[in-house]
């Protein structure tokens, strides 16, 4: 945990950004895996997290903005829990460490709702992403369980989502713990993926690494020879001389602030002469993104200089001509870039997702794309020093969307068909960093990581 200092300055900033009201923030609870105590790795939920610090699953955390008060609700383990799990630190303990001082078994909470509800008090809550939680929002509240998203406090959602998206420098210090940890994980995939080798088997040492760092992975780990698949989880695929690996994978520290990194290297020794060809594209997007990154510049526009630069080598290429700003202005570089650029970064691998990304990565006079592509960009607003963001360019060549396009002659002017079928079963390629706003510009989170394709077959 931070400091009980923090915690109780978050808090504070939180009553004072909703202004009135009682603000419930269910915990996370445990849930089984195949039976009820055979549970899966317990996440406490992220904004119960930040405000309150306890990674403890079956918490209710209520602030009272309206009386000023603050109280922590769960129920202290009995002799049976200690039995199996040896002593543990009371919730009061807890709390207090938060700056929490009242706590409460949870059997008092539907009292203090009904008191909240009676005298006409505002319940914010967040829109919940698991079903125990949506269920337990429509018993606790009386609200129809189809109905408790589209109730959610879109007061406490700004209130929140304007104080976590800027990040702090104790924040910044964890997230560079998460990028260093997965910039080894990532060292570690390009030297374990040869010939004869399953994807499950480099994906195994990745974890590994994950959890010997003190945390676990952010999200599971995307590697795959079919990098044009854009979330293709390992498989019992086993690898072979010519294909190339990509890796997608993060870190998540003790404190559960996330790392996101993606490289492509060769299986064998080197890459293919193409294989080197694209990857240069990519790159040039990345750095060409990263020069872009300045306070105040949409994110959204900084998507664009990428997909610029991507239609500027695969013209060099000859698999697309044309003007490639019109080209982008028509959408014709999605045949190759169908995803966002990036996303906000920090306790979630998708900064506050859960919290709708209306909210987090647009604004009401700029709202998301329906695009093909764009509907993919998850950011899209004005950047902020303090932010913290991935640039993740690809080049993906599926087989189904040319000969969709191909069949409908979709965009001709654009896109030189000859030329793409000759590479229909390359794969795909991202190369992702993750970089924070600063006033004047950016700079990269955690240690660099290889990402020339000179650098790449270096390592192997």
């Amino acid at each position: 945990m931070f400091t009980k200092e923090i915690y109780t300055a978050r808090r504070q900033q939180l009553q004072a950004g909703v202004g009135n009201g009682l603000i419930l923030l269910p915990g996370n609870d445990e849930v089984g895996m195949n039976y009820r105590h055979n549970t899966y790795h317990f996440r406490q939920d992220s904004t119960f997290l930040y405000y309150a610090g306890i990674k403890r699953p079956g918490l209710v955390f209520i602030l009272d903005v309206d009386n000023n008060k603050e109280i922590i609700l769960g129920n202290e383990p009995t002799i049976d829990d200690i039995v199996w799990t040896g002593p543990l630190e009371t919730l009061q303990q807890q709390a207090e460490k938060a700056g929490i001082t009242q706590t409460a078994p949870v059997s008092a909470l539907q009292g203090i709702l009904d008191k909240a509800i009676a005298a006409g008090q505002t319940i914010h809550y967040t829109p919940p992403y698991r079903a125990d939680a949506t269920a337990q929002l429509s018993e606790w509240l009386k609200i129809p369980y189809l109905q408790v998203n589209s109730k959610a406090s879109v007061t406490l959602i700004k209130a929140i989502v304007a104080q976590r998206s800027i990040k702090a420098d104790i924040e910044i210090a964890e997230i560079e713990k998460g990028v260093n940890t997965t910039a080894a994980m990532q060292l570690a995939a390009i030297a374990a993926s040869k010939e004869g080798v399953t994807e499950t088997e480099v994906a195994g040492i990745l974890q590994g690494i994950a959890i010997s760092a003190g945390g676990n992975l952010s999200f599971p780990t995307i590697l795959t020879v079919n990098g044009q698949i854009l979330h293709n989880h390992y498989s019992q695929t086993i690898m072979r001389k010519g294909q190339m690996a990509l890796c997608d994978c993060g870190a998540e520290t003790a404190m559960g602030y996330a790392g996101d990194l993606t490289r492509t290297f060769p299986v064998g020794k080197s890459f293919t002469a193409q294989q080197r060809e694209v990857h240069d594209i990519v790159l040039q997007a990345q750095l060409a993104a990263i020069e872009a990154l300045k306070p105040g510049v949409l994110f959204r526009d900084v998507h664009f200089v990428a997909c610029e630069k991507l239609v500027d080598g695969l013209k060099a290429l000859g698999l697309m001509h044309g003007d490639s700003k019109e080209a982008v202005a028509a959408g014709a570089h999605t045949l190759f870039f169908q995803c966002g650029l990036g996303h906000m970064l920090g306790m979630d691998v998708h900064d506050m997702e859960n919290l709708g990304e209306p909210y987090v990565g647009y604004t009401e006079e700029l709202t998301k794309s329906t695009e093909f592509g764009l509907k993919s960009l998850r950011l899209g607003r004005a950047l902020e020093p303090g932010f913290t963001v991935t640039i993740e360019p690809g080049i993906y060549v599926i087989p189904e969307l040319i000969d969709m396009w191909q069949a409908k002659n979709h965009l001709p002017q654009f896109i030189n068909y000859d030329k793409v079928n000759a590479f229909r079963n390359f794969g795909g390629i991202r190369i992702e960093d993750d970089f924070l706003i600063t006033a004047s510009g950016s700079k990269l989170l955690g240690n660099p990581v290889p990402k020339t394709w000179q650098e790449m077959e270096g390592l192997k």
